[in-house]
């Protein structure tokens, strides 16, 4: 890899910005890469808070913590603010930080645009949280309590709290899109001389197709949120069946956009284990090209499988066969990623710093969530789990083992690039081992109270389910305490203690990014990179 002088022409003539005014109007791709990351943090935390309350409420029979009402409440917030407050943000943080990085960019393409992007998030979680708060202090309903999927009819029904949630999808979805332009415009337009498509690192790929299907996608919850408001307050019937209207296309349209979310959620993090796990294996990454198949596969499947989720709601047998038979397909591809994973690290030099066995975790929980997926894709056998605890741990297996597991492997493996220090290794390792425990126990007895029938989003439950449910909440306590060591570690290392980073930081990392210092420059490249 060589550099060459080129006039970038963007940023060169300003001095770096200092104080809360630069936070405010920066559109310097790092600093706006930090504040969506600190955001993510922020609400990830908030998500676990209500994640807490649900499995205080659940810790044993007849528990009064919560009342029925603020139950579903908390369980609705609690998969709004996960999926929408906190893993999209922190991924989109990542590819903002690190895409022009990676492919020798001086910035996002439109940098402006990217700030306004941003800043529709903090409205955004104000609108959609503040119902509870003020019912805290005595005001209002409280906020969506219809289960985070929002289904039609009772979400027409519902209080004020649903048009909070419409709101803040709104500008969720504004911000999404606007981020996604970005990304494709900056991958296509402001890569280094010489970086073809098929150099490009497998983290821009995997949020290149990220950006395709939240293009796909997103439109359509935004639309179907639309017609619920007009359903709602100005006499429409899209989702009345006494005015002529159909209940289940409320779940077409949310599912158009559902489960595509999951590889929304799941391709950035695929990306950051195709550069974990190579780094500490010492060795290239193996099957690059089939990575990048795999991802075309699993995002050209993900948009014809939808209704997969509705099983239960009523379909015909062709439509059920068909749903089924395209959802086992998807497997496929996800069965090569998984195997180009293992064949990264076979016969590799490994060492395992905290990022190595996050991405190892990553492997082993997602593998257990994608096994237990083909069971639910299964038309027959879902009738039985799908609207039972089976499910619950499913998903968060999925979701947790997977994106979340990812994004933390991602946390620690550039955390030092980013600060220019490093964290804390102990505390990382006692992280991990905490955050596996404690997860394993959370979710591994959910499987079996699922099977035993034990139903979800209930705020109690038969003597029966007693014991599973109170080392399930044991799990979960310990598994949202283990998540503070990864924010004293953040705090620690942007507070500037700890060793200080190298360059390279890890023995085995490549990228252009490698090549910058610890932490990079404001303005990143004062000549542009050449790839050979």
């Amino acid at each position: 890899m060589s550099s060459a002088a080129t006039d970038l022409g963007h940023h060169d003539a300003h001095d770096e910005p200092r104080g809360l005014l630069r936070w405010l109007t920066t559109t310097n791709h790092k600093d706006i890469g930090i504040l969506y990351m600190l955001f993510g943090l922020t609400m990830f935390l908030l998500g676990g808070f209500f994640a807490e309350l649900i499995r205080g409420q659940l810790i044993h029979p007849a528990n009064h913590l919560l009342t029925p009402e603020v139950y579903n409440q908390v369980i609705t917030l609690h998969g709004l603010v996960m999926v929408f407050g906190a893993l999209m943000p922190v991924t989109a943080g990542f590819a903002n930080y690190l895409i022009p990085l990676m492919i020798g960019a001086p910035d996002m393409a439109l940098p402006r645009l990217n700030n306004w992007g941003f800043w529709l998030l903090p409205p955004a979680a104000i609108v959609l949280v503040l119902p509870f708060i003020l019912k805290l202090i005595g005001i209002g309903n409280g906020p969506v309590d219809t289960g985070w999927t929002m289904y039609a009819p009772l979400s027409v029904q519902g209080g004020p709290g649903v048009d909070f949630a419409i709101f803040a999808i709104f500008l969720l979805g504004a911000s999404s899109l606007m981020a996604s332009i970005n990304i494709v415009v900056t991958i296509f337009n402001l890569r280094a001389p010489g970086m073809t498509m098929m150099k490009l690192p497998l983290f821009v790929w995997s949020w290149l197709m990220t950006s395709f299907l939240l293009i796909a996608v997103f439109p359509a919850l935004i639309a179907g949120s639309a017609m619920l408001l007009a359903d709602r307050h100005f006499g429409t019937h899209f989702f009345s069946a006494a005015g002529g209207g159909d209940p289940v296309l409320w779940e077409h349209l949310f599912w158009f956009f559902g489960h595509p979310e999951v590889y929304i959620l799941l391709f950035p993090t695929a990306g950051i284990m195709s550069h974990v796990l190579p780094t500490f294996a010492r060795k290239p990454v193996f099957g690059y090209r089939a990575q990048v198949y795999s991802y075309w596969a699993i995002a050209a499947l993900s948009v014809v499988v939808w209704a997969h989720h509705m099983f239960t709601s009523g379909m015909p047998v062709a439509g059920q066969l068909y749903f089924m038979y395209s959802t086992m397909l998807i497997s496929v591809p996800l069965a090569i990623l998984f195997f180009c994973w293992m064949g990264t690290i076979w016969r590799g030099s490994l060492s395992f710093e905290t990022p190595m066995l996050f991405a190892l975790g990553y492997i082993v929980l997602f593998f257990i969530g994608g096994l237990t997926g083909l069971v639910l894709a299964d038309a027959v056998a879902d009738q039985q789990y799908h609207n039972s605890f089976f499910l619950v741990a499913h998903f968060h297996y999925a979701l947790f083992g997977g994106p979340i597991m990812g994004v933390i492997a991602g946390v620690y493996y550039w955390l030092p690039k980013i600060t220019g220090r490093m964290y804390s290794e102990r505390l990382g390792k006692w992280h991990f081992w905490l955050t596996m425990i404690g997860f394993n126990i959370t979710f591994m007895s959910q499987f079996f109270l699922g099977v035993a029938g034990m139903p979800r989003r209930i705020p109690d439950y038969a003597l029966q389910f007693a014991s599973l449910n109170t080392v399930s909440s044991l799990g979960a306590f310990i598994l949202g305490a283990a998540q503070l060591l990864l924010v004293y570690n953040v705090i620690r290392a942007a507070a500037g203690y700890g060793k200080r980073a190298t360059n390279q930081v890890w023995e085995g990392a490549e990228g252009l990014e490698f090549t910058l210092p610890s932490p990079p420059p404001h303005h990143t490249f004062e000549e542009q990179p050449v790839v050979a």
